[in-house]
């Protein structure tokens, strides 16, 4: 069922019995998507999809124009998902006026992808709290590849206490290894050869961990200064290892989990990727 109002959502929401699971989206879906509803459909009774372009975390309207809407494909992938509700809301469905009050996810949201993309995690943040409050879950998952945008939203849950289980998805990527996302469309195939290094940097991190922190992006920077010399380029805009619930840098000889994230730009197309890692 697709629904576009908040007053039809309100409708078909009222008529789930049980536990419901929330899975927000910006549409486009991939079977990164496919495996987020899946997960959600074996922990609750229904699946609510949302389907919003969320205009507020884009920093460029160049960027916003060009982000693809296929609400036709992405309501067939959510039916064959057995999916109970699409809520579809316009623009104006989520924001009737301007907003007075809004999400500020602080130097969390200013820092590595918040500091590429200034005002991002507070669009993300404000929208995630409306649409919690529109949907009224009991579960929402989110996929690891965006990985501080997971830990932003495990802190508004909790600072805000929105009472709903924030639970990450591990990321699905494609045979070569390819981070699967809405962009990867916009890849030519020299583009998507030389996007490939971004997996790979993550990958020799990874096989690093054994000498430390300081020895895990000594594996991944080379990778990626190669692919800087590609044709087409790969233009990196950082390289961290960071506290997946902080997203703080790490100091050397850290012990405990961490996150290895990387965000580059092959092209017109700016691509991110991370790998969770233990120490």
């Amino acid at each position: 069922m697709i629904v576009h109002s908040l007053a039809d959502l309100a409708r078909a929401r009222g008529r789930l019995p049980g536990t419901v699971a929330f899975v927000p989206t910006m549409g486009a879906l991939h079977d990164g998507h496919r495996e987020l509803i899946r997960w959600a459909g074996k922990d609750a009774d229904h699946v609510v999809v949302s389907v919003f372009v969320n205009p507020l975390q884009f920093g460029e309207q160049a960027d916003l124009e060009r982000y693809p809407r296929t609400l036709e494909a992405d309501a067939a992938i959510c039916d064959a998902e057995g999916v109970a509700i699409v809520f579809a809301p316009s623009v104006s469905d989520v924001y009737p006026r301007p907003l007075e009050v809004s999400v500020s996810t602080g130097r969390m949201g200013r820092i590595v992808e918040g500091e590429a993309r200034p005002g991002h995690f507070d669009g993300m943040a404000t929208v995630v709290a409306k649409l919690f409050g529109m949907v009224r879950p009991d579960k929402a998952f989110f996929g690891q590849k965006d990985a501080q945008q997971l830990a932003v939203i495990r802190r508004l849950v909790e600072d805000l206490n929105l009472g709903v289980e924030v639970v990450a998805v591990p990321t699905v990527r494609e045979p070569d290894g390819l981070a699967l996302s809405s962009r990867n469309r916009f890849l030519s195939g020299e583009e998507r050869s030389t996007a490939l290094a971004l997996s790979r940097a993550l990958f020799a991190g990874r096989d690093a961990v054994p000498g430390g922190a300081e020895a895990v992006l000594a594996a991944a920077r080379p990778v990626l200064e190669e692919a800087a010399t590609a044709e087409p380029p790969l233009l990196p805009d950082y390289l961290v290892l960071a506290d997946p619930a902080t997203f703080d840098p790490v100091e050397p000889g850290h012990r405990g989990p961490a996150v290895l994230a990387v965000a580059a730009r092959v092209g017109a197309t700016r691509l991110i990727d991370n790998l969770p890692l233990e120490f």
